[in-house]
């Protein structure tokens, strides 16, 4: 059986601490309770929402490094897991211990690891640092992902729109075989349009489904683009502009 490899997570009721980070962020406060039914799943919403602790917490479920990598680069025991990881349950079908947590933020500390550590050939052949940001975030896709379930935080961050697209292809090559299942929170409204994914949404005081055309990434970027001056008046316009002297 293929992907999607996990099916479901949901969080302990008896692990959760009312009032305590991250339990008193709006979207996790009333638990949580997912199902993944594609190979393709997007977490959106604003800066600060809880998408990217939640896909930490469930990396650490993984056994990847909370930091970043695989389960070859994980130092830590169940009990220095955070809170959250703590208290989630995810279901498999079937489990695979395959897969890659991918978190812009880190990219650097684990581009000098793999310099260190790790055989160059399966990232390319070239150190990551010898490569251009999106060079590099593109080089660890093409050559590290294979098969597994892969966890990616803002990979957008240092690719352009074009390299955006290509990432689209990556993805596509990979999932459409049933071998491969991606988690990606993201605020690129590119890669939110992959065809059949699901996204789900953070802005509320809980995780819901929401279409793409509805999610504010959406709106909010067709907007701009059909009539920039019109944030410009809002966004430039200071507290004395358009009065006139009388």
């Amino acid at each position: 059986m293929g992907a999607p490899f996990l099916r479901r997570v949901v969080s302990l009721p008896e692990k959760f601490i009312p009032g305590q980070y991250p339990f008193n962020v709006p979207a996790l406060s009333r638990g949580i309770d997912l199902a993944f039914n594609t190979n393709v799943t997007f977490f959106v919403g604003e800066n600060g929402a809880g998408k990217s602790t939640l896909l930490e917490a469930i990396a650490e479920c993984c056994e990847f490094s909370p930091e970043g990598g695989s389960r070859d680069h994980y130092r830590t025991t169940f009990n220095e897991r955070s809170a959250l990881a703590q208290a989630l349950r995810l279901s498999w079908s079937p489990k695979t211990s395959e897969g890659f947590f991918m978190r812009a933020e880190s990219f650097y500390n684990f581009a000098t690891y793999i310099d260190e550590v790790s055989n160059l050939r399966a990232y390319g052949g070239k150190s990551l640092h010898q490569q251009s940001h999106g060079e590099s975030f593109l080089s660890l896709f093409s050559n590290r992902f294979e098969q597994g379930i892969y966890l990616l935080d803002e990979p957008e961050a240092a690719l352009s729109p074009q390299r955006q697209l290509s990432f689209l292809s990556i993805i596509h090559d990979l999932e459409k075989s049933g071998h491969a299942q991606f988690i990606i929170a993201t605020h690129s409204p590119i890669i939110l349009s992959y065809p059949g994914a699901i996204l789900f949404s953070f802005d509320n005081e809980a995780i819901e489904p929401i279409a793409y055309q509805d999610s504010e990434h959406y709106r909010v970027t067709r907007d701009f683009l059909n009539a920039p001056e019109r944030y410009f008046k809002h966004l430039f316009q200071g507290p004395d502009d358009g009065n006139e002297d009388v």
